[in-house]
């Protein structure tokens, strides 16, 4: 069962985020995801959700996305985002 990462981001830097986002991608397609969205149009339709800048990435299932966030390749990569971006993100099962 597919597994989905959403994020919400809010960019504190640009430029560290740019030098984050091509690090990353690498990790998540070593781990079998990809990206589905990144950063486009968001239009809220319901409630007081105000999210900035939204991705969403899938996975084959749950314990892939798991190993994807807790892989010593995407771990390096914490303190470069805490400084680029303020970040909520959850992981869900997909159908």
């Amino acid at each position: 069962m597919s597994a989905y990462v959403i994020t919400d981001l809010e960019i504190k830097d640009p430029e560290l985020f740019r030098q984050f986002f091509e690090r990353v991608t690498g990790t998540v397609e070593a781990h079998g995801g990809r990206f589905v969205a990144r950063g486009g149009e968001i239009e809220v339709r319901l409630g007081s959700w105000t999210p900035r800048r939204l991705s969403i990435l899938e996975f084959g299932s749950m314990e892939q996305a798991r190993a994807w966030l807790a892989s010593p390749e995407y771990t390096e990569l914490g303190d470069l985002l805490s400084r680029a971006a303020n970040i909520n993100m959850v992981v869900t099962e997909g159908l």
